[in-house]
């Protein structure tokens, strides 16, 4: 549930690869953890599966349609007023191009180049579990 009667965050993410890279977002200047680095996404909604709210997400944040795939890796990760419990799955861009709607920026990027960019602590172990790395203290 929570930790230490903190409230609990269900957030889901997309890990998209396209020719050996991987698509990873900006959070925008005034959002919590601005300017972090994560694999895209949002919080789920109340009623709402983990893959209606990913394709929400995507279509708001990136103005991308998605097919949803499998979980690859599911994390618990305490905040200091909130607990983030992040689920993230293989998806497949259906359309063609990504914009930066309503995110700063957005990248593709290969798995040795993730450490040129500040990753939220929630994406860093997901991202971490993902690769096999071990994540750097």
């Amino acid at each position: 549930m929570s930790v230490a009667g903190t409230k609990t965050i269900r957030v889901v993410a997309a890990m998209v690869e396209r020719s050996g890279r991987y698509l990873i977002t900006q959070r925008r200047p005034t959002a919590v953890l601005a300017l972090m680095w994560e694999f895209p996404g949002g919080r789920v909604e109340v009623g709402e599966s983990d893959a209606e709210a990913l394709r929400r997400e995507m279509q708001h944040r990136l103005g991308v349609s998605v097919e949803v795939g499998s979980l690859i890796s599911s994390v618990s990760h305490p905040y200091e007023h909130y607990t983030v419990e992040l689920q993230l799955y293989e998806c497949k861009v259906l359309t063609e191009e990504c914009r930066a709607v309503n995110v700063h920026a957005f990248r593709w990027v290969a798995s040795d180049e993730f450490d040129q960019y500040p990753f939220t602590p929630a994406d860093e172990v997901s991202m971490s579990k993902l690769l096999g790395m071990t994540v750097p203290s």
